[in-house]
């Protein structure tokens, strides 16, 4: 017991009926009922009822108190009558008859309720976290964030891992997105950058000798704002291991996600063991490499349909003539839909930016033939080729788009979901894990020309090094590897590439000289060159798992005091500008176009 409380507000129970407490929090909701008041007092752990009448000298100042105002109570704990235990709250069998109480903390009128679950606009919600804070369900989530990551620690500790901490004032380095520089005031034209991840470091800790390396890393990354992306900085379970393949990571993972997500929710795992998914099959299958398996739509390649000459659909012909693909999603036991469904689907489509969806209903009479606004012109043996592809049945509908391949891939992704929610097919209370796996090392910018790395640039290509032909690098494959659940990315990973000359080989592939990624990589490179080890790891998001956990659709729900979409901080007015004095102790001076 200290001055200001005896007992916590979610502490009290029957077993403390006729006992004198202090209790201190927030006035959460008052009720007025004429000769009795009533006050929900709220603190981090719970609320507890507290009530006054009439004759109690502090009635008239307490009815007056704001809500939100922190107090200090002092009373004696009751049973509540029969008809008022309140089963939702633990403390609902008992509620503190006042005696007296103290304001430890004014509030002024408040800009946003706290009790209330309206939505607030991003602005008000951001610029009064601290009062958001107070919710709720937000509170919670941030609780369940703690002790998410201590129980990640506690896992990765059983598992032989050790913790430790690497710099946040290091050098830039191309690692896919843009830095977040630091001036040097000591070393005047020259800048530190925040990690977008702590890669290299990890590295050379294995270099160094230590077998696992784990860290909750804090990373900075210059990007945009998405729903499951914050701005500027987040949170991932950073690890490395020595002397392992690809299975020997996956192990890990698989163990810590699936003891992590049983002990935080009660939703289903859909795979203990997670499938492995190529690349090149998840855009196939999906339109994505980030698919979401609760979805049971899958997209099938038949633009060889279109070269028959029983398949007089002369608009796709023309297309595939000319180097475009059609792809199809069958959607199950559909026939009897009405034209608006289908109608809806080919609108949505044209609003994202495509021609449409084409479609068609596969129907039996005495012979299978195709209904809806391109039936007629499949043969019935072409439709029998596109089921047999497919997997289709008579009742099933056929959407159809064509396109050049990233585009259409684009779009059936988006089909795929979209379609999926309509039908109302994509199982809930699961999760659906998976890999993807078997990334290409390279890939060609559309626009440019030029070949660069399509993921990690520090992965060891797959097969035989002795092996590989470099003259065609976009047939290289790495081992580089993303996990997924629900359709959300929660990391990427590689086992590393730890020989040098093969390195520089790959980055001149990419366009680095030799100087260049001596420059840019110079500990690395030095450090590899002195007996480095095999080794690999991955990084999942911490923000990413928690979302998951607390099945939000924003990352800003589990993040205590995230940014806006511009990266702003509204509450601590940052980023702020700085006066002359401060640019000149750093040599700088800026130059804004207005």
């Amino acid at each position: 017991m200290n001055k200001y409380r005896s007992h916590n507000c979610d502490e009290l129970r029957k077993k403390n009926v006729g006992s004198i407490v202090s209790l201190s929090g927030w006035i959460n909701k008052k009720r007025d009922h004429g000769n009795l008041l009533f006050i929900d007092l709220r603190d981090n752990y719970g609320i507890t009822q507290c009530i006054i009448d009439k004759e109690n000298l502090n009635f008239n100042d307490l009815e007056k108190t704001q809500l939100e105002t922190v107090i200090k109570i002092d009373g004696k704990v009751v049973n509540r009558s029969e008809e008022t235990i309140n089963k939702d709250i633990k403390t609902g069998e008992i509620e503190v008859s006042i005696k007296n109480f103290n304001i430890l903390g004014k509030c002024k009128e408040l800009p946003m309720p706290i009790f209330s679950d309206q939505e607030y606009s991003e602005e008000i919600r951001l610029k009064y976290r601290f009062l958001d804070l107070r919710r709720k369900k937000i509170h919670e989530n941030i609780i369940l964030r703690s002790n998410v990551i201590s129980y990640i620690r506690s896992e990765m500790n059983k598992l032989g891992f050790l913790e430790f901490q690497t710099p946040i004032l290091t050098s830039s380095s191309p690692e896919g997105a843009r830095d977040f520089l630091v001036p040097s005031r000591l070393n005047p034209g020259k800048f530190y950058a925040l990690p977008q991840a702590p890669q290299q470091f990890k590295q050379l800790i294995m270099v160094s000798g230590f077998d696992k390396y784990f860290q909750i890393a804090p990373c900075f990354r210059d990007e945009d704002a998405r729903a499951d992306r914050s701005p500027g900085e987040f949170y991932q379970l950073d690890l490395e291991m020595s002397f392992v393949e690809q299975e020997d990571v996956f192990k890990v993972v698989e163990t810590l996600m699936i003891n992590t997500f049983k002990k935080f929710s009660n939703d289903k795992i859909m795979f203990e063991k997670f499938p492995k998914i190529s690349y090149s099959d998840a855009l196939l299958k999906y339109g994505t490499d980030k698919p979401d398996l609760r979805n049971p739509l899958i997209i099938s390649d038949i633009t060889e349909i279109f070269s028959r000459n029983d398949v007089t659909f002369e608009i796709f012909n023309k297309l595939v003539r000319s180097g475009s693909r059609v792809r199809s999603i069958v959607t199950k036991d559909t026939k009897d839909k009405p034209r608006s469904f289908f109608d809806n689907i080919d609108k949505w489509a044209k609003d994202q930016g495509a021609s449409g969806l084409a479609y068609f209903t596969i129907e039996k009479d005495k012979q299978i033939f195709a209904k809806g606004p391109i039936g007629k012109f499949f043969s019935e043996e072409a439709l029998r080729e596109i089921m047999k592809k497919t997997q289709a049945e008579v009742g099933d509908s056929v959407f159809l788009a064509c396109n050049k391949q990233k585009e259409l891939e684009r779009i059936t992704s988006l089909a795929r979901e979209k379609i999926a929610r309509d039908l109302d097919i994509i199982e809930q209370n699961i999760f659906a894990f998976c890999w993807i796996v078997d990334y290409p090392m390279f890939e060609k910018d559309e626009k440019t020309k030029k070949i660069g790395f399509s993921h990690n640039p520090f992965s060891m290509p797959q097969g035989d090094i002795n092996k590989i032909n470099f003259e065609k690098p976009l047939d290289i494959l790495a081992y580089q590897y993303d996990i997924v659940c629900n359709g959300i990315e929660l990391s990427s990973g590689a086992i590393r590439n730890h020989i040098p000359e093969l390195m520089y080989k790959l980055f001149s592939i990419a366009g680095y000289d030799k100087k260049e990624v001596n420059e840019k990589f110079s500990g690395m490179i030095n450090a590899l060159s002195y007996g480095a080890p095999p080794h690999g790891g991955i990084a999942p998001g911490i923000d990413r798992i928690v979302m998951l956990l607390a099945n939000e659709k924003n990352i800003r729900e589990v993040t205590m005091f995230p940014m806006n979409q511009n990266a702003q901080d509204l509450m601590m007015n940052a980023p702020s500008d700085i006066n002359e004095d401060q640019l000149k102790e750093l040599s700088l001076s800026l130059k804004i176009k207005k």
